[in-house]
C-alpha cells in the first residue's frame, strides 16, 4: 500500500440538486459498496459506481494512520472480479447504497453522499494535500457536526449499523 489518503469529513444540511449541478465539474454517481472479510486493521471493500454513461469497479484496501489518513490501496476491477469478491461479504455487513455528487470548489474537490436512510442531511469530505491543509467550506453548504475520525460515519461502520440521522 503506497497511496496516503488525507480526508476530512462532515455531516451537513442536505442542499438542493440543483444548486450542486450549478457547481464547476459537478458528477453524480450511484455507489454500492460491500465490504468483504479482511485481515485486522484493514479495511476490504469493492464498489459499484454508475455514471450516465458507464459503471466502473474497483477494489479499496485501508489501513488507518490516524482520525484524519490512512494508507490506501485502490485497482479498477472487472464485473465479474468485483461479483466474485462480494460473494465473500463481511459477516454482519450490508451493501452501503447512496448517490455521490462531486464538485469543485476553490481548486478543492467535494464529495457529498446521500444516503437512502436519511432525509435531510448528507456526509460530504474531502481529501487534503496534507493534514494541515485548511478546508475552504462551500458557503452554500451548512455544516451540522464535522465527523473526521469518527468511526460511527465510516461506510465501513455504517455497513453494519446505520447512525441515526442528526437534525
Amino acid at each position: 500500500m503506497n497511496n496516503i489518503e488525507i480526508e476530512r469529513k462532515y455531516v451537513i444540511k442536505l442542499p438542493s440538486t440543483e444548486l450542486l449541478r450549478a457547481q464547476s465539474g459537478y458528477t453524480v454517481s450511484e455507489i454500492c459498496q460491500i465490504y468483504v472479510s479482511s485481515a485486522p486493521r484493514v479495511t476490504h471493500r469493492v464498489r459499484s459506481r454508475k455514471y450516465a454513461d458507464k459503471t466502473v469497479f474497483t477494489e479499496t484496501k485501508k489501513v488507518r494512520i490516524n482520525k484524519i489518513s490512512a494508507f490506501e490501496d485502490e485497482r479498477e476491477i472487472t464485473a465479474e472480479e468485483f461479483e466474485n469478491i462480494s460473494a465473500d461479504i463481511a459477516e454482519g455487513t450490508v451493501p452501503v447504497i447512496k448517490t455521490r455528487h462531486t464538485f469543485v470548489y476553490n481548486s478543492q474537490t467535494f464529495e457529498i453522499d446521500v444516503y437512502p436512510q436519511w432525509n435531510s442531511t448528507a456526509i460530504m469530505e474531502t481529501e487534503l494535500e496534507n493534514e494541515e491543509k485548511e478546508v475552504l467550506i462551500p458557503q452554500f453548504i451548512e455544516i451540522v457536526r464535522e465527523v473526521t475520525g469518527d468511526k460511527a460515519y465510516s461506510n465501513a461502520s455504517m455497513s453494519r449499523s446505520f447512525p441515526a440521522e442528526i437534525k
